[in-house]
């Protein structure tokens, strides 16, 4: 499992013209799923996500605090394409990306699991076209694997 996390002071998605999900202060999560990943991979993911430092406090804008410190939202994006092979040729391949009833079974477990967590939580359409709107802050981005 894979995910490019950004910090924001705001996100939405639409899709269809149509805002189905918005955050203010949080993080926006691209999550791709591979044919492999199980519970462990969701597990780690979480738990990552939800406490890395990448937060500032009330002093300084230094990484010190993680989402659930500041009470912030989480735009959660399921991302195929963060899979995608491009050494060879100008076309990119997704042989590496889950076949999508997989990828929507491990989604929705990502998601019933990271809502435990009591906090904001919105999400776009699985397998529907999306449009972002990311306000990042710092910029801040990073990049997850469970491996």
């Amino acid at each position: 499992m894979k995910a490019i996390i950004q910090r924001v002071s705001s996100g939405s998605v639409e899709v269809e013209k149509k805002i189905v999900g918005s955050i203010n202060q949080g993080l926006v999560v691209l999550l791709g799923i591979t044919h492999n990943d199980n519970n462990k991979d969701i597990d780690y993911m979480i738990q990552k996500i939800l406490n890395l430092r990448i937060f500032g406090d009330e002093n300084t804008d230094n990484f010190e605090r993680s989402i659930l410190d500041i009470q912030g939202e989480l735009l959660i994006i399921s991302q195929f394409t963060l899979y995608g092979e491009t050494k060879k040729g100008r076309r990119p391949s997704f042989i590496n990306s889950a076949k999508s009833e997989f990828a929507l079974e491990i989604y929705n477990k990502f998601l019933e699991k990271i809502k435990e967590e009591k906090i904001k939580i919105e999400t776009g359409i699985f397998g529907a076209k999306m449009r972002l709107n990311i306000v990042n802050e710092g910029p801040v981005t990073l990049i997850l694997d469970s491996n």
